[in-house]
């Protein structure tokens, strides 16, 4: 009697634990971005950007050290109130120059405006893709591999990247 109840126990944990398993698998957002050809363009165009506004900061910051040395060679024959005239444009153009990399490069800046407006679109592409890979093979979990979660091993057969690729037309 004991036997039969200790089986019927473990049977019940048994069907316990498969009604709770999980069905996941693992993708590499990065890898799919990677193999993205309009994602690829959109970084070209990002970093083009990116160097183009940073060298005109570069430059604006040379053009201040320019006027601070001049500054420092002139201000002993200059008067109180030139000194402090040229202290002050100093400043204000030390500040303008902060401004614009604030402006191009800050939180909400220029360059953030620019990468939603050209990679949020694809992002969203391939979350599309996920969602729709998740529904047709019926998973309960799609790990990323390559964000904030760390995946300490992942099954190769389970990284279901190549298949995203697939549901987007990319061949690899």
């Amino acid at each position: 009697m004991y036997k039969k109840t200790g089986i019927f126990v473990v049977l019940l944990l048994l069907a316990n634990l498969a009604a709770f398993a999980q069905r996941y698998c693992v993708i590499d957002s990065k890898y799919i971005l990677e193999h993205i050809p309009e994602y690829q363009q959109a970084q070209h165009q990002l970093d083009s950007v990116s160097k183009a506004w940073q060298q005109e900061i570069d430059a604006q910051y040379q053009q201040l050290d320019e006027m601070y040395r001049s500054y420092q060679a002139e201000k002993v024959v200059l008067n109180e109130d030139l000194r402090k005239k040229r202290e002050d444009e100093i400043v204000a153009k030390e500040k303008a120059v902060r401004d614009l990399q604030n402006q191009r490069f800050g939180y909400q800046g220029d360059l953030f405006k620019l990468r939603q407006k050209l990679v949020q679109p694809i992002q969203d592409e391939v979350y599309q893709a996920v969602q729709k890979l998740a529904a047709q093979r019926s998973y309960d979990f799609v790990l990323d591999k390559a964000g904030g979660i760390t995946v300490f091993y992942a099954d190769p057969r389970l990284d279901k990247s190549d298949d995203v690729l697939n549901l987007l037309g990319i061949q690899k």
